[in-house]
Formats: structure tokens, C-alpha cells, sequence
């Protein structure tokens, strides 16, 4: 059985602690990031889409390998490397600004998310029992917005008096996250690969296989790929652009007597994120059981037509406020449909190939990014910031008729079994 450290916590405790650590954390150091990059930095519009180019290929190319590892060696161990590489990654970029840094800064980035891609997700489902874990999922969710608020303030508390703090605050945070994680994180459920196994290759090629047999032969692992190339396809251009979109557009006036963007950016941040939390509870207490169900094809569905309807809305409203609120629809419709497909996606998945193959649905979702991003990014170029914004809401359309049908088509589909592979 995995080792267990003398002094952990409840399984369910550990995982919020790690979700509201890291949306603090990611909060602190991201809210100002393209602000930093751009006014400390120097960093010209090229270089701004290279550096996500490079962060995208890291996701590519890391996410099978760290999440095989977690799946043979250890899913608590995977979290732990990840926090610790994060960490480096921020610190990095705060304390030498310069391209350079800044560049090696995104590919550390990206190879310590990927250890935790999927890996805190198969950990969890693992000690809880795959039928308890929605809740949990959702609880997470709503931790992770309540921490995000927090780390938004801070933000824009420390970047008031230098934009390179918030980076630097959140790179020691990650740091003295796991090593927190590292004490009181338990695992209990999961077994290793036999030492054996470990030393050579043959294990992991065949969880590899595994999780490539199961995407290409059951529909519903099949359709989630889809899913998650549709949304990697989208959603580079609107995260990159929505900046753009108003700062080109609107006059933001000055806030707090100052005439920085700094404040105004974070401050949209932390409502974006106060609507998405009070959506998740509103929607936990009124719809609990439509949130739970065995296969909620037509929900996601749903949430991903509020998502087009609201990045629609934001490229072409003519008024700042409601531009904002078109926005902040698309960013609570994603926090709504995170827990229930998560949950969906790994009741579907035996715990031997899970991190695999969540961290392969992952890897497909990072490449519709690199293969949409820049595209999109030239078509907003050629035209207007609304054209991109507008063609990448139709580019994610397609994803709710596949969850639609996904959803009629998954009750007749027996539990995912290794059998298969």
C-alpha cells in the first residue's frame, strides 16, 4: 500500500488545502502577469503569443509522461513535484524579468502543471470512492473561488507597489505549499507499480496503451477528447484577447486616484470570480440533483451555449458594463461544468489508467490551443478583436452537441474496465 505520512489529514481536508492553496497562489501570481510582462518585461505582441506558444507545446509535450508517472509511482508524490516546480517557475519570473528568464519561466510552468493534471484528480476519486467524489469535486471548486478572491486582493495590493511582488509572494507560497502538502497528505487508496515494474519501461508503455485503447474505443472517453479539442481551440484566443477586447474598446477611468491598469484588471478579476462562486452555490443548493446525475450530457451542454452566448455577447456589446457581465457568464458557466464533468469523466475510468488518461483528454486540450491560438489571434489581427473573440465562440459550439449527445448515448455504456486495453 502507498505510504502515508505520520501526520495527515483527512483525505477530502488535504484536497481542499491543496485546491484554495493553489487558487491563492495562482491568483497572487497571475492577475498582474500579462501587466508585468508587458510593462516590466518590455514584452513586444510577438513575444506575448510566443510565450504562450512555449507554454502550450510544454503542456504537450509533459502531460503523457507525468501522468503515467503518477498512475505507476505515487499521484501524492506528482502533486508535490508539481507545487515545488511552480513555485521555481514564479520565482523565476519574478526576480529576473527579462525575456529570457521569462520564457524558461513558462516552460517550468507548464511541466509542473502537468504533474498535477490529473494526478490530484485520480488521487482524490481514489481515496473517496468514485460514488462520493462529486461533492468533494464541487466543495473544491467552491474553496478554490473563495481562495482566488483572496489571492486577487493581494494582487492588487502588492502590485501597487511593484509588479514583480505578487510573483514573488506566490513562488515562496508554492514552495511552502508542498512542502504543508508533503506533512499532512495522505495516500492511502492507491497502489504502486511493483518495484519491478519501475525499473524499467514496460509498465508505463502499457498504461500508455491502456488509456490510448480506451479513448479510441469507448464513445465516451472518445467524446470528451472531442470535447477537449473544441474547448483548447476556443479558448487560447478568448483568453488572450478579452484584454484586448477592453482595453481597445472602452475607456476605463481612473480608480482609487490612480491611472494604472493594475487596479481596474484585478478588480474585474475579483468579480469575475465572486459571480462564479455565488453561480456554484446557488446552483449546488437549488440543482444538487442535476448536478449529480450518472450522466449529465444535457447540463454541460447547456453551460457550454452560455459560454458561446457569453463570449458572443462580450466581442460585441458596446457598453462596458454589460460587456463584463457577458464575461463573467462564460466564466461561471466554466466553473459550474468543471466538478460534474470531472466527476463524470473519472466514474468512467478505472483508477489503474486514470491519471493517464485524463492527463491524455488534457494533452488534446493543450493542442487545440496551440493549433486554434494563433489563427484566431491572426484573424482578430486582420479585422477586430470582436471578429476573433466572435469566430472562437463558434469554434466552441460544437462541443455541446458532442456533450448532448454524450449524454443519451453514456447510460447504455458499461463501467470502463482495463480488460479493454
Amino acid at each position: 500500500m502507498a505510504a502515508v505520512t505520520n501526520r495527515s489529514i483527512g483525505a477530502p481536508a488535504a484536497y481542499y488545502l491543496f485546491e484554495g492553496g493553489a487558487a491563492l497562489l495562482n491568483a497572487l501570481g497571475f492577475t498582474l502577469m500579462l501587466v508585468l510582462q508587458v510593462q516590466v518585461v518590455g514584452l513586444s505582441p510577438f513575444e506575448l503569443v510566443l510565450m504562450g506558444t512555449v507554454l502550450e507545446l510544454t503542456l504537450v509535450l509533459f502531460e503523457i509522461p507525468t501522468g503515467v508517472v503518477a498512475d505507476v509511482y505515487s499521484r501524492r508524490r506528482s502533486v508535490l513535484i508539481g507545487a515545488a516546480v511552480i513555485g521555481v517557475s514564479l520565482l523565476v519570473q519574478g526576480l529576473w524579468p527579462i525575456f529570457w528568464p521569462t520564457l524558461l519561466a513558462q516552460a517550468l510552468w507548464g511541466i509542473g502543471y502537468t504533474f498535477i493534471s490529473g494526478a490530484v484528480q485520480a488521487w482524490i476519486t481514489d481515496e473517496v470512492g468514485e460514488q462520493a467524489v462529486q461533492p468533494v469535486f464541487t466543495r473544491g471548486v467552491q474553496v478554490a473561488l473563495g481562495a482566488t478572491i483572496v489571492g486577487t486582493l493581494l494582487a492588487g495590493l502588492l502590485g501597487q507597489f511593484d509588479l514583480r511582488l505578487p510573483m514573488v509572494f506566490a513562488g515562496v507560497g508554492y514552495l511552502l505549499l508542498a512542502a504543508l502538502l508533503f506533512v499532512v497528505m495522505p495516500e492511502t487508496a492507491f497502489q504502486p507499480a511493483p518495484r519491478a515494474d519501475r525499473q524499467n519501461w514496460r509498465h508505463l508503455t502499457q498504461t500508455l496503451r491502456i488509456s490510448i485503447g480506451l479513448a479510441r474505443r469507448r464513445p465516451l472517453i472518445r467524446g470528451f477528447a472531442w470535447v477537449g479539442l473544441f474547448v483548447g481551440l476556443s479558448s487560447e484566443a478568448v483568453d488572450r484577447l478579452w484584454t484586448a477586447r477592453l482595453l481597445e474598446s472602452f475607456a476605463l477611468p481612473p480608480l482609487a486616484g490612480t491611472q494604472g491598469t493594475a487596479l481596474w484588471f484585478s478588480l474585474f478579476a475579483l468579480v469575475g470570480t465572486v459571480v462564479s462562486l455565488v453561480a456554484s452555490l446557488i446552483a449546488n443548493r437549488l440543482a444538487a440533483r442535476r448536478l449529480k446525475q450518472l450522466h449529465p450530457g444535457g447540463l454541460l451542454a447547456a453551460l457550454v451555449v452560455l459560454q458561446v452566448v457569453g463570449v458572443i455577447g462580450f466581442a460585441l456589446v458596446g457598453s462596458v458594463l454589460v460587456a463584463l457581465v457577458c464575461l463573467w457568464l462564460r466564466d461561471a458557466a466554466r466553473a459550474l461544468a468543471e466538478p460534474v464533468q470531472a466527476a463524470w469523466l473519472n466514474r468512467s475510468i478505472e483508477s489503474r489508467a486514470r491519471a493517464t488518461t485524463l492527463s491524455l483528454i488534457g494533452q488534446v486540450d493543450a493542442l487545440g490551443q496551440v493549433a486554434g491560438g494563433p489563427p484566431l489571434g491572426a484573424l482578430a489581427t486582420r479585422t477586430s478583436v470582436p471578429v476573433g473573440l466572435v469566430a472562437s465562440a463558434v469554434v466552441l459550439a460544437p462541443a455541446a452537441v458532442i456533450l448532448a449527445r454524450l449524454g443519451r448515448d453514456a447510460a447504455s455504456e458499461e463501467p470502463v474496465t482495463t480488460a479493454e486495453g
